[in-house]
């Protein structure tokens, strides 16, 4: 579970970078992370 907790953590790390570069829109963003945290289990967003 460690293991799969770094994973999607370094994912939404990458993620917040290509917002914070405008490469992608809000939307996108939240649509990827809710995918993110189905993908690997979690069900609270504690970064918001």
């Amino acid at each position: 579970m460690k293991g799969k907790l770094i994973r999607y953590s370094m994912q939404i790390a990458m993620l917040g970078q290509l917002l914070s570069l405008a490469l992608i829109t809000e939307k996108e963003f939240s649509l990827i992370k809710n995918k993110l945290m189905q993908d690997y289990g979690v069900v609270s967003d504690l970064t918001s």
